[in-house]
């Protein structure tokens, strides 16, 4: 088994701490410049078909490709390779789509730096590892944040004295402009509605009480619709969110009933009566209901409601509810 160096034991730490650095790997950087005596290292990630991304000194262009018949992890002078004679690098294939180096540049190199280079090329291929998987997440997560935000769903957490202990960016927005909901004295979550506050209060002390309670919903707004869900938060956690009890998620309309009237006039091409019954039957009301909320008879809004169901494809009013408030309407 190799034991690390002195020198190597100093680089492996910003080394795999580098993933998490602005800019990435700097520190790492630094020390093995000083290490090697260089007056750059570079650290070059090679995607195929990609731009090339290039830390450090930038002087040289990366040059590192299996298909040229380098050994991974050897490191070689600069003549070798056809660079210049105070040149040492490093590469490697990471996997089939990506290759990486590591180059040390100076007219005074340590004698030691081939060897540490290649010493350190199982580090650098594990940290690469770690790099991709949290970039790949990273694209992931932006996916789904943008998914969440177009739906308005936003997630709060509270302690036993509803005071928010953590939130997301989408619930954060909704504290800074919606008057629906605001932090209060003592980061207190406060609904405008005395009667709502009081739902919240007992819901979350049910949660505080029994981490199985049932998840409570709470309305706070019909015109644009706002609904917050109350369930207990069942999460372990070593620091962020460990005062938790209940986790509060919110799920927003972000337009009126006269926009969403008109996106069902557009989406499924339902005359505008169409598209205010439908949004009506959508929010829960019965056919009687909503007939009398748009001033029609029962008969007519029956009618309607038939028309409505062959245009949106849906066999009854709770497929009707999935159609319009589970479709991409709710992202638009």
């Amino acid at each position: 088994m190799h034991i690390p160096t002195l020198g190597e034991a100093e680089l492996l730490v910003p080394l795999h701490e580098g993933v998490f650095e602005q800019p990435l790997w700097s520190t790492f950087l630094r020390r093995l410049q000083r290490e090697t005596r260089a007056e750059t290292a570079t650290f070059a990630l090679l995607p195929e078909g990609s731009e090339a991304l290039v830390l450090g000194g930038k002087e040289l262009k990366p040059t590192y490709r299996p298909t040229e018949g380098l050994r991974d992890g050897r490191a070689y002078a600069g003549p070798e390779v056809g660079l210049a004679e105070d040149v040492r690098i490093v590469g490697w294939k990471q996997d089939d789509a990506l290759s990486c180096e590591l180059v040390v540049r100076g007219s005074a190199l340590a004698s030691s730096a081939p060897a540490l280079l290649g010493a350190l090329v199982p580090h650098l291929k594990s940290a690469v590892r770690v790099f991709a998987a949290l970039e790949q997440e990273r694209g992931r997560t932006s996916v789904k944040e943008e998914a969440l935000r177009r739906m308005n769903f936003g997630w709060i957490l509270l302690d036993a004295k509803c005071r928010i202990v953590e939130h997301d960016e989408q619930a954060g927005e909704n504290l800074a402009r919606s008057g629906l909901l605001r932090r209060g004295p003592y980061d207190r979550l406060m609904p405008a509605s005395a009667e709502a506050d009081r739902k919240l209060t007992r819901h979350v002390a049910a949660c505080a009480a029994d981490p199985d309670a049932r998840p409570r919903t709470i309305n706070l707004s019909r015109d644009p619709w706002v609904d917050i869900l109350v369930s207990p938060y069942r999460v372990e956690a070593l620091t962020a969110g460990k005062d938790a009890v209940a986790a509060v998620y919110l799920r927003g309309d972000r337009t009126s009933s006269a926009d969403r009237h008109d996106q069902l006039v557009e989406v499924f091409q339902l005359t505008r009566s169409e598209a205010r019954l439908a949004w009506s039957m959508a929010q829960g009301l019965s056919i009687a209901e909503a007939a009398a909320e748009h001033g029609l008879t029962v008969e007519t809004a029956r009618n309607y409601s038939k028309k409505i169901y062959a245009k949106t494809g849906a066999r009854g009013q709770a497929d009707l509810v999935r159609h319009v408030l589970t479709s991409v309407l709710a992202m638009a």
